[in-house]
This record gives structure tokens, C-alpha cells and sequence, in this order.
């Protein structure tokens, strides 16, 4: 006869085979959701482009040699795409750059708010969470108004006598930059945030009680302890960035292109398919790259505090 401890083994046996069974359904709806439109980019990115948009089916390595290459239309010969690398470049340096100044702008309004009375913090977070309200095509066209010719800007240095004609800032890549800034600052500020809360400022008034400086307390102190806020919000920052769409589109023009942009052309008046398939699973990889490296990050800091 069954002992009690199998009979009860079975029995949870049981229970774990039905809770699988009834979960299989939604498993299998999301393993397709996630999959099923991942599968058909790579699918199509090993393709041949059809004449007017979509692909024969018929195999070919073309779209992924034209990321980084193009062959000569007279003899076939291959060069680097000039025009695909300056994309890629721009991209990655525009998403740089605009996670290094969402930085410096969302530290201290972070830190602002954390070193707030408690009762007045949800106000301050409030008023950072206020942008994700309006669409983000609303918001770009905001920030084109105010460095466009006749902008706010160049408007009131005009009548304040510093220039006489406008300064050229839309379809540039401050233009981007700024705009994608703006844009992307909430991301940035919210993990700091989450960070800051979390220190106990009786290390930083221990700081200074050891006569360090104000330098030297932010260095050693502070920035240690908001290092995983840090990572979080560069990540959450950089990678929307580098894929970015509607703001250089708005604010770029046909002249700075980024990555989003060039996916976009293929898919539409490139009529290349696989080529914009190869470009978009491309991009993927940089942000899996990404998040690797904050994945690991965050395994090292977490492992240095225990």
C-alpha cells in the first residue's frame, strides 16, 4: 500500500499538472504574441524584396549585407554603406548624448525632490509625471515651436537686440538632441528617484562632519548609492532614444535621419522589406546588448551590498 508521504506526492504532482493545464491556453497566446511577429521579421529579413513592397519567397542574404554594405550597380563590387553607418552612428551618438544630459538635468531635480518634506514629495512627482499626459507628438511640436525661426527663441533674441537674423536650431542635431531631452527627462528622474528616497542622510551629514567637501560627499556617498538608479534610468533612457521615431522625424528632418527613421523608409518608400527587417532585428540586438550590460550591473552592485 501507498504511504501517506506519496500519496501526498502524488497529489501535488496532480495539482502542478493542472495548474499547467489550465495556464497552457494563456501561455501559448502570449508565447505566439511574443514570438509569432519576432519570427516573421527574421523570416523576411532572409528574403528577397519585391518590386513593390513585400518579398518573394526565395532565399536570400542580401537585406542583411546591405546594414553595412552596397554593391556597386556597375560591376557588383561591395562598399560600406557610407549613408547606413552615418545613421547608425548618429543614432548611437544622439542616444548618448541625450542619456548623459537627462542625467545631468534629472540628479538634482531627483535629488530635489528626495530631500523634500514627505508631504510635498508626491507634488513634486506629480508635476515630473504631468508630460506622459500629453502625446509624445504633441510634446515634440511644443519644443519645434520654441527653436523653430519664428520660435519663442529666436523670437525674443530678435527683439532683444543680441542677433539679427534667426539662428538656425530646427533640423539639426541639437534639434534632436534637445527635443529627445525633453522627451525622455520623466525616465531618467523616476529611477533616480526610487534611489535617492532610499539613502539615509544621516551618511551625508556624517560626511561633512568628516569635513569632506560638497564635491567629495556627492562622489563617495550619494553617487555609490544611487548607482542602480543610475543604470535603470540610462537604460530606460538610451534605448528608446536609439530607436527613437517621431522626434527626429518632427525635428530632424530628411537630413538627420536615426535609426527609427531608416527602419520606417525601408518598410515604405525604400520598398525594401528585408532590409528593414534585418535593420529592426539589428537594432534589437543593441538593445538586448544594453540590457545585458545593466543586467549585469545590477548582479554586481547587488552582490557588492549583499
Amino acid at each position: 500500500m501507498a504511504t501517506a508521504q506519496e500519496v501526498s506526492r502524488e497529489a501535488e504532482r496532480r495539482d502542478i499538472r493542472s495548474r499547467w493545464l489550465l495556464s497552457a491556453p494563456a501561455l501559448i497566446i502570449i508565447l505566439l504574441a511574443a514570438t509569432g511577429p519576432l519570427l516573421i521579421v527574421v523570416l523576411y529579413s532572409f528574403l528577397t524584396p519585391a518590386p513593390y513592397g513585400d518579398v518573394v519567397w526565395k532565399f536570400s542574404t542580401d537585406g542583411w549585407v546591405s546594414v553595412l554594405l552596397q554593391r556597386d550597380m556597375f560591376d557588383d563590387t561591395l562598399s560600406f554603406a557610407d549613408a547606413n553607418l552615418s545613421i547608425f552612428w548618429r543614432s548611437a551618438k544622439l542616444s548618448f548624448f541625450t542619456t548623459i544630459f537627462t542625467l545631468i538635468f534629472g540628479f538634482p531635480t531627483a535629488y530635489f525632490i528626495a530631500t523634500r518634506p514627505e508631504r510635498k514629495r508626491d507634488i513634486w512627482l506629480f508635476l515630473i509625471t504631468i508630460p506622459f499626459w500629453t502625446n509624445l507628438l504633441i510634446r515634440t511640436f511644443a519644443i519645434q515651436e520654441v527653436i523653430r525661426n519664428e520660435g519663442i527663441v529666436n523670437t525674443l533674441l530678435i527683439k532683444l537686440g543680441i542677433i539679427n537674423a534667426p539662428i538656425q536650431m530646427m533640423f539639426t542635431d541639437f534639434a534632436l538632441m534637445l527635443g529627445m531631452t525633453y522627451v525622455y527627462l520623466p525616465l531618467m528622474v523616476l529611477p533616480l528617484y526610487a534611489s535617492m528616497e532610499k539613502i539615509d542622510f544621516r551618511l551625508v551629514e556624517a560626511g561633512y562632519d568628516l569635513y569632506a567637501g560638497r564635491f567629495q560627499v556627492l562622489r563617495r556617498i550619494i553617487i555609490p548609492l544611487v548607482k542602480p538608479g543610475i543604470i535603470a534610468g540610462s537604460i530606460l533612457v538610451f534605448i528608446p532614444a536609439l530607436g527613437a521615431y517621431v522626434t527626429p522625424r518632427v525635428l530632424g528632418g530628411a537630413k538627420n535621419l536615426m535609426l527609427g527613421n531608416l527602419i520606417e523608409l525601408q518598410f515604405g518608400q525604400g520598398r525594401n522589406w528585408p532590409l528593414g527587417s534585418a535593420l529592426s532585428i539589428t537594432l534589437m540586438v543593441i538593445v538586448m546588448v544594453a540590457l545585458l550590460f545593466y543586467v549585469r550591473s545590477a548582479g554586481r552592485q547587488g552582490g557588492s551590498h549583499g
